[in-house]
């Protein structure tokens, strides 16, 4: 079973564009726009697709625009500099955290701004359709978007279709560059990613056909051909939590006083039901009355694009292995209109203006290359916010390496890459009898087939399925807690002056190894609906594993532990973290796994293959920092680090 990380449809969004290193920290600058001595450029609103030679004349006047312009509140140099001092175990305002309230009173638009803003967009013309803390949303023709942001709007060939875009970059009056972040919305190319997954829609049952090993190596495929020169195991039927929290060193731990919140789109309709199904048969400790909650909108919209049902078993899987490993935690589903990029900018707005949790768990994202810097600041700001309340955001790293196979460019993924949060990366988890940790390698898997005579295996070691995602970003600047810890071979790798380089962390993601999920599910005629149990992975199972792990961990500590990365970091090479290499036995390393075609039965017959381990694309885990698992996983010890 492949994994299962959704995917963002961004829109307003193209080809990544160069980001000026200040922009990290501060949003993007407002550059002075020379031939428009009244107006401030907004840099990254014209996307690179939107070139002289796919302009296809000016559209139509009349044609509406739906927008939306982020405020950069009153002190966004003072905002990121409170994020970093906040979050740093070396700085005196460690841990200072502020409340929702203060933050907003110290760092938010004023109502003088608001106003302002609001002022200029009406004046031009459009219509404000909504105001919240962090945007005003507005509706207009394109000759009222046009006169607002200066700029004329044309449509683009991109590929196969035409779009909207502005033809050069847009720009606010000089009077409102301190209150206006960017403008998104200027641009409608939509962008979906495709799910390569094998799984059949979350809204068909999913079953594993077996042999199953009931934990890593129990049961051998002794009747099939040898890997690596031995009989290899047959895959796990999925960890539960118990194999999780002995692999990972929780102890007695169990997160209790700590709230997580988790982020994806839509709502299951029955994760009530499963979550308490799942803890029953799998040993967790029971749901309490209200430790459950969901937050969510008022209508749900996109739910063609996006799959709306695809994002079900997404909750399912967070719920569940957050619960599983912290079953103490208060958990709260915070779950977006749609898997569009404003709107769940609106669910972790959600999470940062109410402070409804302090660890959040977000088991989505995009490749870098759809992400511009007028959308990564937006994502930045929301996250310094939550850094300054004490509110640590964990994104999976990427369910497929380093990118080339999916789109053909090696790049890391969004919002991941941003230096405000925690990517976490993903392992192959080999947890032996009696709930013994063996190993684990760096996630990434060749897969075989069984040759027709069944003697051998075709093409052995085969092909490049999935991996954790990881690599250097193109556009973010090198943060000063990697500083000294990640190797200038993968920090300089895209400029003399250093990046980003994910993951920060990593824990169990790869679906031969996984972990066991119950979700109700329809029959494949769809007449009827009925709980079951099936393996899975992916960072999407990495991130709320580590977010559960660091419920544990602020447990420890006795307050919110905020912004991780700084104190991760802070640790390096010590004895707290499991340094994962791909090659941890000395030899190489493979599962044996039977599938059932159709996904569900045997009807369409059984593929048997084989699934070699540790070969994550061009990426490698190595001793020390490495691009597949960041500083390595939580070993016994991690936990407990937190209280000094």
């Amino acid at each position: 079973m492949r994994s299962n990380r959704a995917k963002v449809r961004a829109v307003s969004m193209a080809a990544t564009l160069p980001m000026l290193a200040g922009a990290l920290a501060l949003g993007i600058p407002a550059a002075h726009a020379a031939d428009h001595p009244l107006r401030d450029l907004l840099s990254g609103t014209r996307p690179a697709w939107a070139t002289a030679r796919a302009d296809k004349g000016a559209t139509s006047d009349g044609a509406q625009v739906t927008a939306r312009v982020y405020l950069a509140g009153k002190d966004a140099a003072g905002l990121a500099a409170y994020a970093k001092a906040v979050s740093d175990p070396a700085s005196a305002a460690y841990g200072k955290y502020l409340t929702a309230r203060q933050a907003q009173a110290r760092f938010g638009a004023t109502e003088a701004q608001v106003a302002a803003v609001k002022s200029w967009l009406t004046a031009a013309g459009l219509k404000v359709t909504g105001v919240t803390r962090h945007y005003v949303s507005v509706t207009g023709d394109v000759a009222a978007a046009e006169k607002a942001f200066d700029t004329q709007l044309h449509d683009f060939a991109k590929g196969s279709k035409t779009y909207r875009a502005p033809a050069s970059t847009a720009s606010v009056p000089q009077s409102l560059a301190d209150a206006v972040l960017t403008v998104t919305g200027l641009d409608n190319a939509p962008h979906m990613a495709t799910h390569d997954d094998q799984l059949p829609p979350p809204d068909t049952v999913f079953r594993n056909a077996g042999p199953l090993s009931s934990y890593y190596g129990s049961k051998t495929a002794s009747t099939l051909p040898d890997a690596y020169g031995k009989k290899i195991p047959y895959a796990v039927k999925g960890y539960t939590g118990k194999q999780l929290r002995a692999a990972y060193g929780a102890g007695k731990r169990t997160g209790k006083g700590v709230r997580v919140a988790i982020t994806d789109a839509y709502a299951s309709p029955t994760i009530a039901y499963d979550a308490g199904t799942y803890a029953k048969r799998n040993g967790d400790a029971a749901w309490k009355t209200g430790q459950l909650h969901q937050v969510l909108p008022k209508k749900y919209t996109d739910t063609e694009d996006c799959s709306a049902s695809g994002w079900y078993g997404e909750e399912t899987l967070d719920v569940e292995a957050v619960h599983a490993v912290a079953p103490a935690a208060d958990v709260t589903y915070v779950g977006a209109a749609s898997c569009t990029d404003g709107d769940l900018l609106d669910a972790l707005g959600k999470v940062v203006d109410s402070h409804l949790a302090d660890i959040v768990s977000n088991s989505w994202g995009e490749v870098e290359a759809a992400q511009t810097p007028d959308l990564a600041a937006a994502y930045d700001q929301v996250f310094q916010l939550g850094a300054v309340e004490g509110i640590g955001f964990y994104f999976s790293s990427g369910d497929d390496g380093d990118e080339v196979a999916g789109s053909g460019t090696k790049q890391v993924d969004s919002p991941a890459n941003s230096a405000w949060v925690t990517a976490v990366g993903g392992t192959s988890l080999a947890v032996g009898k009696d709930d013994t940790y063996l190993w684990e390698t760096g996630w990434g898997t060749d897969k075989a087939a069984l040759s027709a005579d069944g003697k051998s295996w075709t093409d052995f070691p085969g092909a490049f399925t999935s991996g954790a995602g990881g690599g250097t970003s193109k556009t973010v600047a090198e943060p000063s807690y990697q500083q000294g810890v990640v190797p200038d071979t993968l920090a300089k790798a895209n400029s003399a002056a250093g990046n980003r380089v994910v993951p920060d962390i990593a824990a169990i993601a790869d679906p031969n190894t996984g972990f066991l999920v119950g979700q109700t599910q329809s029959s494949p005629d769809g007449k009827t609906q009925a709980y079951s149990e099936y393996r899975i992975g992916g960072t999407s199972l990495a991130a709320p594993t580590i977010a559960a792990i660091q419920a544990l961990a602020q447990e420890a500590r006795g307050k919110a532990i905020g912004f991780a990365n700084p104190a991760i970091y802070a640790k390096s090479g010590s004895k707290v973290y499991h340094d994962v290499t791909d090659n941890p036995t000395g030899s190489g390393l493979a599962v044996a796994r039977v599938d059932f075609v159709n996904g569900y039965d045997a009807t369409g017959g059984l593929a048997t293959s084989v699934r070699s381990l540790g070969k994550d694309s061009s990426l490698s885990a190595v001793k020390g920092y490495d691009d597949v698992t960041g500083v390595g996983t939580p070993a016994s010890g991690y936990v407990e680090s937190y209280r000094h």
